[in-house]
């Protein structure tokens, strides 16, 4: 496979577009949406406009046809000026739409995507529990059959995008049953926003991400039709696993995004601030700081877009996508903390991005695989 990540005129002009959208639209104001607290739903509509959220699906669904290469892009732009927004597209299309993509029926897609691909509606995945954590495979939430229904009990945590006002659906995992050695089998089944026993917590108070919807989720006697399984009964596992590889190139292009944001401010800043009667970025110490980010940036951007290329190409890309997913994490959060250095006392005043950007920064070492947890894959790879 080349290893030339020279982008194509087409997506090019996709990731020149976002980066004006990002500038213009998202960075004026996106900074009083996160004080406040508040899910930004007009940029959000605008988003979908453009037809971001529909970028890796067919036309036939209402998608733009493009690939997960074309989404990383535009994750990246994104994040370059803020996570939230980023994390929004990330999660509605890796996490909510995804699933039925590749594992639903023809009458699923059918029915969500279109409304998916044109952010009128967004989906969120139920995997996280609250005794859970990375262990996914300790599901305790239960599906049970009862005649042409579904019962559903249980509860989920950490859930983005699953309480917002064009919130549609959740994609739950649950146990179905048990094999013969006494293991569960876990199903994924779809949850409508407004199904009577359903209920969406109130938002977390998070350190960061604090424009995005997420919250807990209940299920009490939650009754949906049987044709809402998504896939095959059982395969839940083996599908959520695919969903977070492939889940995991995105997290690394909105981290490589983070990153580059912390080089893009504190360049700014570094030009404009004077200390001692001249730009602080005439400083060695300031400028070997902004060159080892610029590095780390720039490491990552080439090992997001490798592992797209691989999946994109239909080659193996488990390894791969785990290993950008953890460069780029530890990265981004290492530029946070530098841009916040070279910002001084500014950089911990939420006016200035890389505020924003320093508590954004550490659950991309969390979210979609711990940081132990992409070692752990990494190693298994490699045969050990």
């Amino acid at each position: 496979m080349s290893l030339d990540h020279r982008l194509s005129p087409e997506l090019d002009e996709l990731r020149r577009t976002v980066e004006a959208f990002a500038h213009d639209v998202v960075a004026p104001k996106i900074g009083e949406f996160y004080e406040h607290h508040e899910f930004p739903y007009e940029i959000v509509r605008e988003m979908g406009r453009m037809g971001l959220f529909g970028l890796p699906f067919p036309e036939e669904y209402g998608g733009m046809g493009g690939d997960y290469l074309a989404l990383g892009i535009a994750l990246e732009e994104l994040a370059r000026v803020d996570s939230s927004v980023a994390i929004t597209l990330e999660a509605a299309v890796s996490l909510g739409a995804m699933p039925i993509y590749h594992f639903g029926t023809e009458e699923q897609k059918r029915e969500w995507l279109p409304r998916m691909c044109t952010g009128e509606v967004l989906g969120a995945f139920g995997l996280t529990e609250p005794d859970g954590g990375s262990d996914a495979g300790a599901t305790r939430t239960t599906a049970v059959r009862d005649g042409d229904t579904w019962v559903i009990n249980g509860s989920k945590c950490f859930i983005t995008n699953s309480g917002t006002d064009i919130t549609g659906l959740v994609t739950v995992t649950a146990v179905t049953g048990r094999k013969d050695d006494g293991s569960p089998l876990i199903s994924s089944i779809i949850v409508p926003s407004g199904t009577p026993g359903f209920t969406v917590g109130a938002p977390y108070s998070k350190v960061g991400w604090n424009a995005s919807d997420t919250r807990e989720l209940s299920f009490s006697d939650v009754r949906v039709p049987v044709g809402n399984l998504v896939g095959t009964e059982g395969r839940g596992y083996a599908q959520f696993l695919r969903i977070l590889d492939e889940g995991r190139i995105a997290i690394a292009a909105l981290a490589t995004g983070l990153a580059q944001g912390c080089v893009d401010e504190s360049v700014r800043y570094a030009k404009e601030r004077h200390a001692f009667g001249r730009p602080i970025g005439h400083n060695q110490a300031i400028q070997f700081k902004l060159a080892d980010m610029e590095m780390r940036a720039h490491t990552s951007r080439l090992a997001w877009r490798d592992a797209a290329s691989r999946l994109v190409h239909g080659e193996p890309f488990k390894k791969e996508a785990a290993l950008a997913k953890l460069y780029s994490s530890e990265i981004a959060v290492d530029n946070a903390r530098e841009a916040t250095q070279i910002h001084g006392g500014y950089g911990f005043m939420n006016e200035y991005p890389v505020a924003r950007m320093w508590r954004d920064s550490k659950i991309l070492e969390i979210g979609e695989g711990t940081s132990e947890v992409q070692r752990l894959l990494i190693a298994r790879e490699l045969g050990v």
